[in-house]
């Protein structure tokens, strides 16, 4: 047993540097787990004799408490939630106690941990500089949307631009948390402040699941580069994600927004009135201000507007988004503005199902820059695909435009529709028998050429010889 009393005896001095959560719960839980270590050290010693040295029982009692519930001394970038007395009851309004441990965290950086639990969070939460506030899912909450963290959230209630739930300084990160609002009802919507305000550089957003947020993640107006959202699901109810004034290179990764989340019976579970609301009012992912912007993987179902590129005091946004979608919308992508080096969409995915719209791609006169679809698909009851009124350059490449119509339309609308700026659409598809391409009065120029379609492709040319139309599958009535 010597060497074994080598190994017990000189860490048991180290009890005096840890602290443990007092808790009842807490300490239960951990007085089970020191009897497992207890006679596992019994098995190791071979002797219920040899353990009678109180200092190994001690050590194995501070290694169990400390290690479960808080940091040691040796190890200062680490913090619990529950040792600054969180309740994770449900009940208890926990805002001070995690705020207070962030605060203490600020003074060096490091990991404030949310443990399995439910935290009520009555207030606002400021997440300092370098500091991480670090949940236990690592993927999304659906079918049991309330085991994990999970923060329950009451404040900003009619308050839109009040203070958000989460506010994120340069450097912070809030991870593998769900968020529920559990006074929001699916039968009377009501609004709610952001639950991410963003500001400041390098901040990170990440697994984090959005049972129910009104408005979700909002990047500015305040300076801001470098934010990264990623692996974000949910439902979200009047916004989702919304970036201005970022001057350089935010990236967003691996979203979805889905009316189904508040489904689960454990949170409320209509989601036809949700499905309603979304479509009539949810604008998912919107982009003022915004340099060099990169966007991939995202979807949204239902939506009013998927993609809303817009001007606001700060500028318009560039960037290249791939593999986008919206699903059960109205307008999949509007374009109110854009920088002049423009909007680049490849492998986009776009339907819409609802409203008097229904028009996949939507550029407005007020835009002044260049929009490009590469590798595209549209289907569904669309009215048109896209409807361009653009001053700028409209380019469409290798898509395939549809609807379910299928030439039934008593307007026969034709899928792409410009009556300004300049069009061109080459290499792309047309699965539908409606006419392909109308160049209205006001295009400045068109270049159609290498097109094909169910019926051969079919171009209404108002512009005359403005327009260049060469090696397309002639039309077959």
């Amino acid at each position: 047993m010597t060497k074994h009393r080598e190994l017990f005896i000189p860490l048991a001095v180290r009890v005096e540097t840890f602290s443990f959560n007092p808790e009842p719960a807490a300490t239960g839980l951990c007085v089970k787990r020191f009897c497992r270590r207890w006679l596992q050290v019994k098995r190791f010693s071979g002797t219920r004799a040899r353990l009678s040295n109180l200092r190994s029982a001690v050590f194995c009692a501070a290694w169990i408490l400390g290690s479960q519930h808080l940091h040691a001394a040796d190890d200062p970038g680490n913090y619990s939630v529950l040792a600054a007395g969180a309740k994770a009851d449900g009940a208890t309004d926990d805002t001070i106690a995690i705020q207070k441990c962030l605060d203490d965290a600020a003074k060096t950086g490091g990991r404030v941990n949310v443990p399995a639990g439910r935290y009520l969070v009555r207030g606002s939460l400021h997440i300092p500089p370098g500091v991480t506030l670090q949940g236990v899912s690592e993927s999304p909450t659906w079918t049991e949307p309330l085991n994990g963290s999970i923060i329950l959230a009451t404040g900003g209630r009619d308050q839109e631009e009040g203070p958000a739930l989460f506010e994120m300084g340069h450097s912070s990160a809030v991870r593998g948390v769900a968020v529920w609002y559990p006074e929001q009802k699916t039968t009377k919507i009501t609004p709610y402040s952001w639950t991410f305000h963003l500001q400041g550089n390098d901040n990170t957003v990440e697994n984090v699941t959005l049972i129910n947020s009104y408005n979700g993640i909002r990047v500015g107006p305040e300076s801001n580069v470098r934010h990264r959202i990623r692996s974000v699901y949910g439902c979200v109810l009047r916004r989702g994600i919304f970036v201005d004034n970022c001057t350089d290179i935010g990236r967003i990764e691996n979203i979805q927004f889905h009316s189904h989340w508040w489904s689960a019976a454990s949170v409320g579970g209509d989601w036809k009135p949700v499905n309603e609301f979304m479509w009539q009012n949810c604008e998912a992912f919107i982009f003022g201000r915004t340099d060099w912007q990169y966007v991939t993987n995202t979807f949204v179902f239902p939506v009013n507007i998927g993609y809303h590129f817009i001007q606001t005091k700060a500028g318009a946004c560039n960037g290249q988004f791939c593999g986008i979608g919206a699903d059960e919308s109205n307008v999949c992508v509007k374009v109110d503005a854009i920088q002049p080096m423009g909007l680049l969409i490849t492998n986009g995915q776009f339907v819409c199902m609802h409203g008097d719209n229904r028009d996949a791609v939507l550029i407005s006169p007020t835009c002044n820059g260049s929009v490009r679809l590469v590798n595209c698909a549209f289907w569904g009851p669309i009215r048109q695909c896209v409807v361009s009124h653009s001053k700028s350059f409209v380019s469409l490449s290798d898509c395939y435009l549809s609807t379910t119509f299928g030439g039934k339309n008593a307007t026969r609308l034709p899928l792409i529709e410009a009556d300004n700026g300049k069009l061109q659409v080459r290499g792309c598809s047309f699965g539908t028998d409606e006419p392909s391409i109308a160049l209205k009065k006001g295009l400045q120029q068109a270049t159609i050429t290498e097109n094909n379609g169910i019926r051969g492709v079919e171009v209404v040319n108002e512009i005359g010889d403005r327009a260049i139309i060469a090696n397309n599958e002639a039309r077959r009535d």
